[in-house]
């Protein structure tokens, strides 16, 4: 053992992994947590230890990280605020990267930020500056590198509708500015979920607009998110991705009615269970495990096919032993 992470089980030599964390330790120094729990920095509170997991404040801080990483062959992930992340309680046999970049300059209708902000203080800072557009993302939870990342959304708008540019570091170690379109932006999609690189920073542009009338939607968007989402319960936010719209023009399909009349608000796995209110919310009822969470969300998903011969598809994503 080192820390709290298992070398037996792992793929790099002990030697040579010994060899790796010694080098990470005199190059990082508090820049790093070794053997970090990361129950401790997801919004599920769930997940075994990570070999280590580094706080980048520079895009040279992210360089080096990767380069120590590629030169050892272990694997690194990059995590956001943590939430819509499932970490497995087997833990991860490798780097977590945490960027700690969270700057925010206002120049006109454009905002440049850091990926490290977290996103409802973007739409605060936004809305302070005379900006509106923001306000439909009101308490949605993680950092805005996550938010672009995932394509985050809702009430009918994505973050991608208003990103301008964005700062990435490369799995080379190049760093270069790319446009919105090269996210090649789905639903709850963009390429940087299968790819080695990292948002650093990204330029949004939104509208000078009525901030009044979008403190009010911002105002009603907390109220409702407080009546609908767990507050004192920890989550990763909705599980599954809601559906194409049946007709051309439609709003998508709530996942959450069709979990709703299945079933699943009655469903429990362990200590993990359907919200009460929400059906398309598994909330952690005290010592949940990620085998308590996957066994219910495999019964949730069981019960709408069964029922509506629909396929969900899970908007969380789970981070196992060696990645995701």
């Amino acid at each position: 053992m080192y820390g709290q992470v298992p070398f037996e089980n792992h793929p790099v030599d002990p030697a040579r992994l010994t060899e790796f964390i010694e080098r990470l330790k005199a190059g990082f120094g508090d820049k790093i947590s070794l053997g970090a729990h990361l129950s401790r920095w997801t919004t599920f509170r769930i997940g075994g230890p990570a070999l280590a997991l580094c706080r980048m404040h520079t895009p040279d801080d992210a360089r080096r990280f990767l380069d120590n990483a590629r030169e050892y062959e272990i694997p690194a992930v990059f995590l956001g605020g943590g939430s819509n992340v499932l970490a497995d309680d087997t833990g991860f046999h490798g780097l977590v990267l945490q960027t700690a970049m969270s700057n925010l300059i206002v120049r006109g209708d454009a905002l440049t930020v850091g990926a490290g902000l977290d996103f409802d203080a973007l739409v605060t800072a936004s809305l302070e500056a005379g900006l509106t557009g923001l306000e439909f993302a009101s308490g949605i939870p993680g950092s805005v590198g996550g938010a672009l990342v995932g394509n985050a959304g809702c009430y009918g708008h994505e973050i991608s509708e208003f990103l301008v540019e964005a700062t990435v570091l490369r799995a080379d170690g190049t760093v270069e500015t790319i446009g919105a379109d090269d996210f090649e932006f789905t639903y709850r999609h963009s390429v940087f979920k299968t790819r080695e690189d990292l948002v650093l920073e990204a330029v949004f542009k939104l509208t000078s607009g009525d901030t009044s009338a979008a403190g009010e939607t911002r105002a009603r968007i907390m109220a409702e998110r407080q009546r609908k989402h767990p507050v004192d319960l920890p989550c990763a936010g909705s599980y599954f991705k809601n559906l194409p719209p049946e007709s051309p023009g439609e709003k998508r399909r709530a996942a959450g009615s069709l979990l709703d009349r299945a079933g699943a608000l009655a469903m429990r796995e362990g200590d993990a269970g359907v919200f009460e209110r929400h059906a398309n919310i598994i909330v952690n009822l005290g010592a949940a495990t990620s085998r308590d969470v996957l066994g219910l969300a495999e019964r949730m998903k069981t019960a709408v096919a069964d029922r509506f011969g629909v396929d969900l598809t899970a908007e969380v994503r789970h981070l196992g032993r060696y990645g995701w």
